[in-house]
């Protein structure tokens, strides 16, 4: 695993960082605290600090954060980069929707002025994700939206107990963006598509068992964290790959357990009515498939029917057709096309309905059209879909990549389960053993190779391991 790491990054820096990247600086206007730097010996700190309102992420902000980050990427002296958030709510609850909807108001062109905004936030996005030092996202407290895009794509994203993790954007008319069009459609089974739909809120241990969160520890053991890690010295010819698993490795002398009583969320019978509801490839198959629930997943499926009935129908008819195309999107392709649907949704009036409706107005948007049922045949998602390649978005760097180069550091996936299921002969105990090893005896781990065991895997008259695709099958099997 750390061989395909090295070969992943050595491949990473092909351009020199643009020169629109290296000009980004704050302008006349910007505030002046809302993000504050620290440095530690060899650590490195992003602090973003708009506590009264949770951090929510600007362009202001952005514009300090980048010419940061490329000045420690080149640095000898920094060794790892912390992202956390101001006071006790927050690491960040998404970006400034409400700044953008007045955007769009204001004139014929009002639109591109968010277009410009999201150009920004996605660079940095990208910047991130192929980012060539350590970079760590301590996800403490409400991690939404824009918050997401500096977190999600990080080698290490700790969970707390304060963590609340959502993708809430087709509530206010927009679809999941930051980068969720590469991490939520290769999220287990359909729980992507799940979270991109319904908006779903995931907390404390369970953004770690879902695999959003790499690591869960207290917030209390949070400082003592950073005053080890601005202790750790790497030599140089250590790679990135070796500098993680050194950071891996301490993060673990933090671990306290995890809650006993908060157990996966997303597991058992939820988990199959998930996968059998979502895993269609229009909305009409999604609604019948939830009307049909009955048993114990009948009143969970309810409550999916009546949240989906209230977003907007262009978000979720864009957000499914993104769930099921995006999955073939290398990591640079994901922002850039994103951008081009983000820029197509600032034209559209149902974001700035949502925003203007749900924030300001505090009424229920209007949206057009204005129920699922009033669609008809029309295709809603298919205009958002027609990319122009003269309009593709400059990336500060040409770094790319199909999958997370680092996935070993977070929980094993399903299709990682399976490949082991398929390529030995191992009993149930003998499964759980190889993988949970493979994360070197980590806190929680087996809690989630257990539970994917429990619905994926049946004994074969050897009494050994088989992998069931159908989820369908009986709940004793094993």
């Amino acid at each position: 695993m750390a061989q395909q790491a090295k070969a992943i990054t050595s491949s990473w820096s092909v351009r020199q960082l643009s020169t629109e990247a290296q000009a980004v600086k704050e302008l006349p206007g910007d505030e002046p605290n809302d993000v504050v730097f620290e440095s530690k010996y060899g650590l490195r700190t992003v602090l973003l600090n708009r506590p009264k309102k949770l951090n929510s992420l600007n362009a202001s902000m952005i514009r300090k954060i980048v010419p940061r980050l490329i000045e420690w990427e080149k640095s000898d002296l920094a060794n790892v980069i912390v992202l956390k958030g101001a006071g006790e709510k927050a690491l960040c609850a998404g970006g400034d929707v409400a700044a953008l909807a007045e955007f769009n108001q204001d004139g014929k062109d009002g639109w591109k002025k968010s277009a410009d905004y999201f150009a920004l936030e996605y660079k940095l996005d990208h910047y991130i994700a192929t980012y060539k030092k350590p970079y760590i996202a301590f996800m403490d407290g409400i991690t939404m939206g824009g918050g997401v895009g500096l977190s999600a794509h990080a080698p290490f994203r700790i969970a707390t107990e304060k963590t609340v993790f959502a993708m809430p954007e087709t509530t206010i008319g927009f679809f999941p963006d930051v980068g969720a069009s590469f991490f939520l459609p290769r999220m287990n089974g359909s729980v992507g598509t799940y979270l991109a739909l319904t908006s779903d809120r995931l907390t404390g241990p369970n953004v770690f068992y879902s695999g959003i969160a790499t690591h869960y520890l207290h917030s209390t053991s949070l400082p003592d964290l950073e005053a080890r890690l601005a202790e750790l010295r790497f030599r140089d010819s250590d790679d990135l790959a070796t500098r993680l698993d050194l950071i891996n490795q301490t993060l673990e002398e933090f671990s306290t357990g995890l809650p006993y009583d908060q157990p996966i969320q997303l597991a058992g019978e939820l988990r199959r009515a998930i996968d059998r509801c979502f895993n269609k490839t229009n909305i009409n198959e999604i609604i019948l498939a939830l009307e049909a629930e009955r048993g114990p997943t009948e009143e969970w499926a309810r409550k999916q029917l009546a949240t989906i009935q209230k977003r907007s129908p262009t978000a979720v008819h864009v957000s499914l057709r993104q769930m099921h195309i995006a999955r073939k999107w290398d990591i640079a392709e994901t922002f850039k096309k994103e951008h081009q649907i983000a820029s197509k949704f600032m034209q559209h009036p149902d974001f700035t309905e949502g925003v203007t409706a749900l924030l300001v107005r505090k009424q229920t948007p209007v949206w057009q059209p204005e129920s699922l049922a009033a669609v008809g045949g029309e295709n809603l998602a298919k205009p958002f879909f027609e990319f122009e390649e003269k309009k593709n978005l400059e990336l500060f760097v040409d770094r790319t990549y199909k999958q997370y180069p680092f996935q070993h550091l977070g929980v094993p996936t399903e299709e990682e389960i399976r490949k082991v299921v398929e390529n030995s002969n191992l009993t149930q105990d003998e499964l759980v053993k190889t993988v949970v090893a493979s994360r070197n005896n980590r806190q929680g781990i087996s809690d989630v190779v257990k539970e994917i065991i429990e619905r994926k895997i049946e004994l074969n008259s050897q009494g050994h391991a088989r992998w069931v695709e159908d989820d369908s099958v009986s709940t004793s099997r094993l």
